[in-house]
């Protein structure tokens, strides 16, 4: 099976999170650096691209992922016991960055940046091609300690709107950079069968203050369900069914991820 797309990569084109929203309904897709190991997750981010997903959230493995289901969980605890490192994993995405033509996000909790150091994560990011960030437990109120880094290197903090957000969701919107990660449902991630929030509501409300693109998430496995959501958003993001089909078939998990997300892309191709 021949996954390449026909297309030129200028390495040195400037890559970023619009170009995800460009070209309709966005298919936004995670993964955990270092599970099963370093060089199968550049792989699968080639997978990734080549089955359609527009933008790719690589998480940086944390002992205490708290935004995290069991099943992030358990790909954080295999990439820590591998020997996986946040300088080892900038070394990985600056390699993946020259091969692929879709925007790069990592996805991170507030520690570990401050442990790292701020500006060097930041300045990190920059040199590897990174676009954005996304930090689950820095609140907006103190977004003031770090900004300042991530604007000196020209790195997005992605705003996360919840459902339980309520009156902030339009100062929280007006505020967003990169684009708006619209967190589906109450909870930590993982699969849903069923989500009942209203997020058709939410996202007028957003709209109403922005045009920064929304994309929905947590939860979010099936075909019907990005399609959904899709109806109602600028795009979805998929992170534990993608982690799930890794952690089910380790290091040979290619065909099955091509599967999954080309159907989930063939899908998203017919929202409007």
């Amino acid at each position: 099976m021949n996954r390449d797309r026909d297309r030129d990569i200028d390495i040195d084109i400037d890559i970023n999170i619009d170009d995800a929203f460009s070209k309709g309904k966005a298919l936004i897709g995670f993964l955990t650096a270092g599970d099963p190991n370093l060089e199968k997750t550049k792989e699968y981010i080639h997978i990734m691209e080549n089955a359609g997903v527009d933008l790719i959230e690589i998480g940086i493995p944390f002992s205490d992922p708290i935004a995290e289901g069991e099943v992030i969980q358990r790909a954080n605890l295999r990439a820590l016991s591998v020997g996986t490192t946040t300088d080892k994993i900038f070394e990985m995405v600056k390699q993946v960055r020259s091969e692929i033509s879709v925007p790069l996000v990592f996805l991170t909790y507030i520690n570990p940046i401050f442990v790292y150091g701020s500006d060097r994560f930041f300045e990190n990011c920059k040199s590897a091609g990174i676009s954005g960030v996304i930090i689950p437990d820095l609140p907006y109120e103190e977004k003031g300690e770090i900004i300042s880094y991530s604007n000196a290197h020209g790195i997005k903090i992605i705003t996360l709107i919840a459902p339980t957000s309520n009156d902030r969701i339009k100062m929280l919107a007006q505020n967003a950079e990169g684009f708006v990660y619209l967190v589906s449902s109450m909870g930590v991630t993982g699969v849903r069968s069923d989500i009942k929030t209203d997020i058709d509501a939410i996202v007028r409300e957003i709209k109403s203050v922005t045009e920064t693109k929304i994309a929905v998430g947590f939860g979010i496995s099936t075909p019907a369900q990005a399609k959904s959501f899709a109806a109602i958003s600028d795009g979805v993001i998929i992170g534990s069914a993608i982690v799930r089909i890794i952690e089910e078939y380790g290091e040979n998990a290619s065909d099955k991820l091509y599967e999954y997300l080309s159907e989930i892309k063939k899908v998203l191709t017919t929202v409007k």
